[in-house]
C-alpha cells in the first residue's frame, strides 16, 4: 500500500515514520523544509504529563483581559471570519471544568503512548536533537493560582503522572539558576520525567532516516486540491502535478480546514500564534536552567536545548498574520532577564513566530471524519501539544488506516 502523507512538520514525519515501521510505501510532500511551520521554533518541552488545556473554567476571568489588554499573553483580535468566531465560540463553550476534565484524561492517554514511541524512535536512529529528560516546575505566583495548579494535579495524579507540589526553597534546590526570582515564586510543580529536545533537529533527522529507508519526499510543492472519484481520493492535485496514492494523511497544520473544505470535511482548525527567541546560555552552573520551567503568570516557558535556552509563549487569535513585533519579542526577552537574569547573552534572539492547529477542546482530530473521503485519514488540531503529542496520533493513524 501507498501512504502519502501531506505535511512534513513534526506531525506529519512522524506520521512518515511510523507509516514505514509497518511496511508501507510512503511519500510526503510539503510546501516548505520539513519542520519549516509550527515545529521550527516551538518551545522546545515534550510535556508528557503535564497538559493542562488552555479551554479551562478559569478563562471566563480572563476575558476582559483578553480582549483589552495589550500586554496579554492570550490575545484575541475579532477579524470578519466566520471560522474564528464559530472556532471562539466552540472554545469558550469548552471552558467548563467537565470539558477539561475529560480532555485532560484525553490528552494524557495520547501523550503517553506518544513518549513510548519517541522512545522507540530515538533508541532506533539515536538523533542529534539536544535531548534532555531534567524534569519540569511550573511556577505559581501566589497561594490562590498555587491552589488552583493543586486540583490539577491531583487531577493529573489521578490519572498516573507522578507530580507533586514544592515550595519555593525546593524550586532553587530542583534548580539553582530560579535563585533571582525567588521572592516571585508562591510554589510549583515538579514533574521529574519531562523532557526537552529541538524539534526542528528531530524534523531535520527524522527526513535523513525515512530517505535512507525509501520514503520519498517532494518538498517546496504546494497543495491545491484532489480528484475525487467515488468517494475516495484518487490523486492530490499539486503544483509538481497530480501525485496518486492509495491512502492519504492530511497532517497540513492550519491549512487542514481549508483543504478539509473542500473534501466535504469542518475541521475546526484555527491558528494560535506563538513567538520564541532562542538565547545562547552561558555555561557557568547555575546561569541557565537545565530543568524546563513553564512561568504560568507570564504564560511563558524556558527549555534548555544543548547550549542554548529556547523561550516561547504567547496565545493569539489573530488570522494567520506571520508578522513579528518588537514587542513580543522584547517582552520574551524581559521575562528571560527576569526569571534568569544570568542565563546567557542577549544580543542576538533568533525571534520566531508560528501558527499552531488548534481545536476549541485541545483535542486533536485524528483517523477518519464522516463525510470525507474513506481513505483520507487526518492528523492535525494538536494546538501547543503538536511535538508531545506526534508520535502518539501517528500511532493512531497506523491503526486507523488498518482498521
Amino acid at each position: 500500500m501507498h501512504v502519502c502523507v501531506l505535511g512534513a512538520g513534526i506531525v506529519g514525519l512522524a506520521t512518515a515514520w511510523e507509516l514505514n515501521r509497518q511496511g508501507l510505501e510512503v511519500s510526503v510532500i510539503d510546501r516548505a523544509a520539513p519542520g519549516a511551520g509550527a515545529s521550527g521554533g516551538n518551545g522546545a518541552q515534550l510535556s508528557y504529563s503535564y497538559v493542562q488545556p488552555l479551554a479551562d473554567p478559569s478563562i471566563w476571568k480572563q476575558l476582559p483581559k483578553l480582549l483589552l489588554s495589550p500586554s496579554s499573553p492570550l490575545k484575541l483580535r475579532p477579524q470578519l471570519d466566520p471560522l474564528q468566531w464559530r472556532w471562539g465560540l466552540a472554545f469558550m463553550a469548552a471552558c467548563n471544568a467537565r470539558t477539561s476534565r475529560e480532555t485532560t484524561a484525553r490528552l494524557l492517554a495520547l501523550a503517553a503512548q506518544s513518549r513510548s514511541a519517541f522512545e522507540a524512535m530515538r533508541v532506533d536512529i539515536a538523533p542529534d536533537c539536544d535531548f534532555s529528560a531534567t524534569g519540569k516546575l511550573v511556577l505559581y505566583p501566589s497561594a490562590a493560582s498555587l491552589e488552583g495548579a493543586r486540583r490539577q494535579l491531583e487531577l493529573q495524579r489521578s490519572m498516573g503522572s507522578e507530580q507533586r507540589l514544592v515550595s519555593a526553597d525546593e524550586c532553587i534546590a530542583i534548580e539553582p539558576a530560579l535563585a533571582a526570582y525567588r521572592t516571585q515564586i508562591a510554589g510549583a510543580v515538579h514533574t521529574p520525567s519531562e523532557c526537552a529536545a529541538d524539534c526542528l533537529k528531530v524534523c531535520t533527522e527524522l527526513v535523513r532516516a525515512l530517505r535512507t529507508r525509501g520514503v520519498r519526499f517532494m518538498l517546496d510543492t504546494e497543495v491545491d486540491g484532489f480528484d475525487l472519484r467515488d468517494g475516495r481520493v484518487a490523486a492530490v492535485r499539486s503544483s509538481a502535478g497530480d501525485i496518486e496514492a492509495d491512502a492519504f494523511v492530511m497532517a497540513l497544520g492550519t491549512a487542514s480546514h481549508r483543504l478539509g473544505r473542500q473534501l466535504g470535511a469542518y475541521l475546526p482548525v484555527y491558528p494560535l500564534k506563538g513567538y520564541s527567541i532562542t538565547v545562547d546560555v552561558d555555561p557557568a552552573p547555575g546561569a541557565a536552567p537545565r530543568v524546563s520551567v513553564t512561568d504560568s503568570a507570564r504564560k511563558v516557558v524556558f527549555a534548555r536545548i544543548g547550549s542554548r535556552l529556547r523561550v516561547a509563549g504567547m496565545a493569539e487569535l489573530v488570522g494567520h498574520d506571520a508578522s513579528i513585533p518588537a514587542t513580543r519579542i522584547e517582552t520574551l526577552a524581559a521575562a528571560t532577564r527576569a526569571v534568569f537574569p544570568q542565563a546567557g547573552r542577549f544580543d542576538a534572539l533568533h525571534p520566531w513566530t508560528g501558527m499552531r492547529p488548534a481545536t476549541p477542546t485541545g483535542v486533536p482530530i485524528v483517523g477518519r471524519l464522516d463525510g470525507a473521503p474513506s481513505n483520507m485519514l487526518f492528523n492535525t488540531g494538536h494546538g501547543a501539544l503538536g511535538f508531545t503529542l506526534a508520535f502518539g496520533s501517528a500511532l493512531r493513524v497506523v491503526q486507523a488506516l488498518s482498521a
